[in-house]
């Protein structure tokens, strides 16, 4: 199984283009707040900047909380896969999120980081990876949209 990982933030400009590029092949839209991954100043442009994405929780407290079961874990372990059909945008997940990294909309629609690594090729200083987890699973791509 691969989770995805932000290893290289001491390259980070602060261009977002890894946002933005998730908004728009995962999530459909043109809006940084419909990304599944936020890139945040550590407080000022000389001082660097943060990825915030899920940490593919192993069990995910953000599933847990979900009462409709629209976020679910992954079958192979790690991060969780998101059918928004069954949102009731309660919030609940993004409550239950242990490091912020589940963004909601202006509707409360929910946004995570689903490690489909489409972001990946996005960032022009190569800051973002795929890495294999710790144990071996079915591959990523079982998450790499939402429903």
């Amino acid at each position: 199984m691969k989770i995805h990982r932000a290893l290289r933030m001491e390259r980070c400009i602060g261009c977002h283009s890894c946002s933005l590029a998730c908004a728009r092949l995962v999530y459909k839209s043109m809006s940084w707040q419909t990304a599944g991954i936020r890139i945040r100043s550590t407080g000022g442009v000389s001082s660097g900047f943060q990825a915030i994405l899920c940490l593919a929780c192993d069990p995910a407290p953000c599933a847990a909380a979900c009462p409709t079961g629209a976020m679910r874990q992954r079958k192979s372990g790690g991060g969780v896969t998101l059918k928004k059909s069954l949102c009731i945008q309660c919030g609940q997940c993004a409550a239950a999120c242990p490091v912020d990294a589940i963004n909601l909309d202006a509707a409360g629609n929910p946004a995570v980081c689903l490690h489909c690594g489409q972001c990946t090729a996005y960032c022009p200083h190569d800051c973002l990876e795929l890495v294999e987890a710790d144990t071996p699973a079915a591959p990523c791509l079982e998450s790499c949209h939402v429903e």
